[in-house]
């Protein structure tokens, strides 16, 4: 058949090979690399700048949108874009983790929504979903896995208008962005909440 060959799906080490602590010790791994992909996008929606530090080894690298370069210049240039949003949230679907070693590479679909403020008095305030994924390279040093490179692929957007409708009544718990969001506040750790 004419046209472009297919390209060959990339297979995952097998792990038939591995002794019963090699197993235990990769599902470790992953579930530590998968706590730090989830503690960035939390770092991410609530603007809590040092958490998302926290993911990265202090030399890595990161390619997202048009910046590349380390670490602190992308995390002043997320400050700076997020500023323009009322709220985001990222989401992580797909994972996929690859263990090597001290070093491991993951592929992480995500949804990443942005509400943004109307561009003018007469307009509605706009939600711009981008499909994306992150292609990591991770490496266990000081005890810890942390990132030592991002490449962020941008696989689609689109930005649809916010139409009036339902509306938070007065008195739920909402989400934001600047320190008051209910996970910033502990007592939610120490003191659910009880019935009258």
């Amino acid at each position: 058949m004419g046209g472009l060959a297919s390209p060959k799906p990339h297979t995952a080490p097998s792990v038939s090979g591995l002794s019963h602590s090699q197993r235990v010790e990769q599902l470790l791994a992953r579930a530590e690399i998968t706590d730090v992909l989830y503690r960035y996008c939390r770092g991410i929606d609530r603007r809590d700048f040092d958490l998302v530090r926290s993911c990265y080894h202090p030399e890595a690298a990161e390619e997202h949108g048009d910046y590349v370069g380390g670490v602190d210049g992308f995390l002043e240039r997320a400050a700076k874009n997020l500023a323009r949003c009322e709220r985001t949230m990222h989401f992580l679907g797909n994972v996929v983790i690859e263990v090597a070693g001290l070093v491991a590479r993951s592929e992480s679909y995500a949804l990443a929504y942005h509400r943004l403020p109307a561009l003018n008095a007469d307009g509605e305030p706009r939600d711009r979903v981008v499909g994306l994924r992150y292609l990591d390279v991770f490496t266990f040093r000081d005890e810890r896995w942390r990132i030592s490179s991002r490449r962020c692929v941008c696989d689609w957007t689109r930005t649809d208008p916010v139409l009036p409708g339902f509306d938070f009544p007065s008195g739920w718990l909402r989400g934001s962005a600047d320190g008051s969001d209910p996970v910033c506040d502990e007592s939610w750790r120490t003191n659910p909440p009880t019935h009258p």
